[in-house]
Parts: C-alpha cells; structure tokens; sequence
C-alpha cells in the first residue's frame, strides 16, 4: 500500500458501523456515490476486496477486518488527540471488545473477563449484550474481537468462526432456608410439586433441567420463567422456590439470595464458549481468559 488516505477509512469505519452505504453517507453527511468511490479507492490502495456485499447489508473480508480494526485504533488514538489538545485529555488503553450472550450468567462473564484486565498493557474492555446470533453477526463485521456464550457457533448462522471451550460446570440446586431443609432428606422427590423459578423454555439450560426432570419423574409447580439470570435472582431472594445456578458461581448465588444448597446435579452441565474469527486464540488478554478459565475457574 504506497498511502492512506483519512476519509477513505472514514467512510469504511462508517459503513461497517451503519451496515450498509447508503446508511454511513447519511451518517457522514455526504453522497452516497461519494462513499462508494472512496471505499473503492481505498480497496484499490489495498489491492483486495474489503466488503461484500449482500442484500442483508455489509460484511468484511478477512483482510478488512484487519484494516477496519487499525481504523478503529486511528479514530480512537484522534479522539484522545483532540481531548489532550484542548486540556480534558483522558488516557485510553487499546480496546478488547466482547460480546456477551444475554443468557450467560453476569457472574460467570465478570470472572470470566477478569483475567482480561490483569495482563501486561492490559486493554479497556467494553462488553456488548445481546442474542447469540446477532452478537456472532456483528463479530463477523469486526464490531467485535470476541463473544462469550453458552452454546458453539450454530452451523446454520453464516458466520466463519471458532469455538474455544472455557470449561464445564454442574448445575447446583438451591432454595430458600424452610424449603432447603425440607428437600435434603428426599432429593429430588421433594421437586414435585414444589415452587421452581426456571429460565425460559429456549434456553439450553431449560431444556436439560426439563430432561433432567422427566429422568427423576418430578414435575415441579412453575412459579416463573426468566429470560434474565440476574431478574430471576431478584425474584429468587424474595424466597419463591428453588432454583438452579451453575456450580462455579453457587457462593454468590448463596450470599445475594440467601439461599441454601439442596444438591448439585452432575447429569446436568452447563457449557461456556469463547468464539472468535481466529482458530487460535492470540490476542494476549483473551489467552488470560481462556487459561484462567480452564486452569482455574472451570476446575
């Protein structure tokens, strides 16, 4: 590449971020011609194909990941820029942008994350919310460098990306004190019938604990279903009925609910997964992760 030019990253930052040209020339307040033109200057710069284009919007080829995250770097790197020119300057590490499946337990993903932040040059973690699918879109896009999830990439989403498996834990059953007690001493006949708050029915974890209760042939009174781990915690610490938590983050459920353990469920396993466009994980910060989760947290 003999030269860069500033407004043709422009106009590739933008367009990714927006989805499509038409989109970015109204976000940057120029013709839509005009971003095609600079989009194919910069692709000619390059010498490949930084797009492609389908009738769902834009996606980045491989090497345009890589130039839309120097992009990034460059608009954050004037950002700071600008604030240090005009005396508000604010020191901003490099950003390690991550995904989060709404269904993934906010506990599990605050300790699995943590590890991020204790690494040499440690980067400014900013952490999305969202469905599967449309997190493993956006990573496709280059709006993120990783997604944390409860399930492998499903084959049927068009995205080319890697699982890497952070570990496995057993389902703890816990419950408030007065329930608790009643059901030590007839586990797990002492579900059927009981009050259980439950995620909801698409949930993976719904569907083993469904399974698992048709096994043991207890069929519990359903008093609620959740979409959100940390709602039906809410709704679990007014003491409504049992409830189920990964084993790794049991204590926490412990103290925050005032629950007690009934029992661990080792025929029911919760699974967690670090997907990324890489086969093998380099970025230094997301290697913490995945050592300091199989070596440590998923033990």
């Amino acid at each position: 590449m003999s030269w860069l030019n500033y407004t043709h990253l422009r106009c590739l930052w933008a367009t990714v971020r927006e989805g499509s040209v038409s989109a970015a020339s109204r976000a940057l307040h120029v013709s839509q011609p005009t971003v095609s033109a600079h989009l194919k200057s910069l692709e000619q710069a390059v010498g490949e194909p930084l797009l492609e284009r389908s009738r769902g919007g834009v996606s980045l080829t491989d090497r345009g990941r890589i130039v839309y995250r120097y992009a990034e770097e460059i608009f954050r790197l004037s950002a700071e820029l600008e604030g240090a020119a005009r005396g508000n300057q604010t020191m901003m590490a490099p950003r390690l942008r991550i995904g989060v499946a709404d269904v993934v337990p906010k506990v599990v993903a605050h300790r699995v994350l943590t590890p991020a932040l204790g690494v040499a040059n440690a980067p400014q973690l900013v952490c999305y919310e969202g469905k599967p699918p449309e997190l493993l879109l956006r990573l496709a896009r280059g709006d993120l460098d990783a997604v944390i999830a409860d399930v492998p990439v499903d084959p049927q989403i068009p995205v080319d990306a890697f699982n890497h498996l952070l570990g496995e834990t057993t389902l703890s059953i816990l419950g408030p004190p007065a329930l608790a007690d009643a059901a030590k001493g007839a586990f797990p006949e002492a579900l059927d019938g009981a009050p259980f708050l439950l995620p909801v029915r698409s949930s993976v974890l719904r569907r083993e604990l469904d399974r698992w209760f048709g096994a043991q042939g207890v069929h519990p009174m359903i008093r609620g279903e959740f979409e959100d781990f940390a709602l039906l915690k809410v709704f679990a610490s007014d003491g409504l009925g049992y409830f189920g938590v990964p084993t790794v983050i049991e204590d926490e459920a412990i103290a925050t609910c005032g629950a007690e353990v009934v029992a661990r469920v080792e025929d029911v396993r919760e699974r967690f997964y670090l997907i990324t466009l890489e086969r093998r994980v380099r970025h230094a910060a997301l290697e913490a992760v995945v050592h300091a989760a199989r070596n440590t947290l998923f033990t």
